[in-house]
């Protein structure tokens, strides 16, 4: 089978949709995420939609299927939340091995019958691995500055039981993604390449961080380029950023890395910026013409969408792709100057 690696380098490739969006649109009750299985299970369950790839799989797998005839070449797995760290809310960190390892088995059992009927275009499935609800560099408590709700091995031990799930299930890469707070992802990519290690194998790794405003900044502070910076040491198949802002308003940001790395270069915006209700109205074609300004100047190689996003505005997108060649992986950087 052909691997990312080698696809990357001929085509642009496009990565699948907001899940969240998709799953909204089933209404799915607590009676939906509870199943048999969970039937009397002591706490509230609704809004755990990692726990639907146990309890609602079809959903999960038909909502893969749509990605990937809509046009896509990567879905992620649903499993956003899938820590022992996030699980907690709803006390079910003993799930966490059993979440992971079923959503990559149903994403790659969906590739597989794509890949199969299409073997000129291959499709891959990623690892979703998501920032928890907790920061390692930053206190949740504004009289405690110093307080801090997790440590670093804390996350490091937590990811890595994600990890290896997720390998253990059989996606193609992995997709650190939504990252806020560096430390964070920084424990995730510390415990990544402890599995690497471990089990002597090698895995692509995709990063994406999250400028939260205009500020043009991540959660703890840093712009682009210095989250670029920080992570460089690390072998990544690509960088980039993703969710918070609109196609539009994340262009700048990816303009400040893409001449400075040999990283591809990713990117899935959310359809635009919430309304008063936190819904999405930004339409497919609305986004298309955003991020085809992307493509114009060269500055992607893996594209989809976020927040808001679904198999229609992938259609969009992977249309609009197809048109261009990607990114250059080649890039005569220029020394990145951090000003004051």
């Amino acid at each position: 089978m052909s691997k990312i690696t080698e696809q990357i380098k001929n085509r642009i490739l496009v990565l699948d949709g907001a899940m969240g969006t998709m799953l909204q649109a089933y209404k799915f009750s607590e009676e939906d995420f509870r199943g048999a299985r969970f039937k009397d299970y002591p706490t509230s369950l609704q809004g755990n939609n990692d726990l639907l790839s146990l309890t609602q799989p079809e959903a999960i797998k038909t909502i893969h299927g749509k990605y990937f005839a809509a046009g896509a070449d990567i879905v992620e797995t649903n499993t956003f939340s899938g820590t022992t760290i996030a699980m907690a809310d709803y006390q079910m960190e003993d799930l966490v091995y059993e979440l992971n390892y079923q959503s990559a088995k149903i994403a790659k059992e969906v590739a597989n019958k794509f890949t199969a009927k299409e073997p000129h275009k291959p499709r891959f499935v990623a690892g979703s691995i998501g920032p928890t609800n907790r920061t390692a560099s930053m206190s949740p408590d504004v009289n405690d500055p110093g307080y801090r709700a997790v440590t670093f091995n804390d996350l490091r031990i937590a990811y890595k039981q994600q990890v290896e799930a997720l390998i253990d299930g059989g996606v193609d890469l992995l997709l650190v993604e939504t990252v806020f707070d560096t430390l964070n992802a920084k424990a995730a990519l510390f415990a990544i390449e402890e599995v690497k290690e471990a089990r002597g194998i090698d895995i692509p790794i995709m990063l994406s961080g999250t400028i939260t405003d205009a500020s043009g900044r991540t959660l703890s502070g840093q712009t682009a380029e210095a989250f670029l910076i920080s992570v460089s040491h690390i072998p990544l198949l690509s960088i980039g950023f993703n969710c918070a802002l609109g196609a539009n308003l994340l262009q700048p940001h990816l303009e400040a890395i893409a001449s400075k790395t040999d990283f591809a270069i990713s990117a899935h915006p959310n359809a635009g910026l919430p309304n008063a209700f936190g819904e999405y109205d930004e339409t497919p074609e609305e986004m298309g013409e955003q991020i085809e300004e992307y493509l114009k100047k060269d500055l992607i190689n893996i594209i989809g969408g976020c927040c808001g996003t679904d198999p229609e505005h992938i259609r969009v997108i992977a249309d609009i792709a197809a048109r261009y060649k990607p990114r250059s992986l080649v890039v005569n950087a220029a020394p990145i100057r951090i000003s004051k």
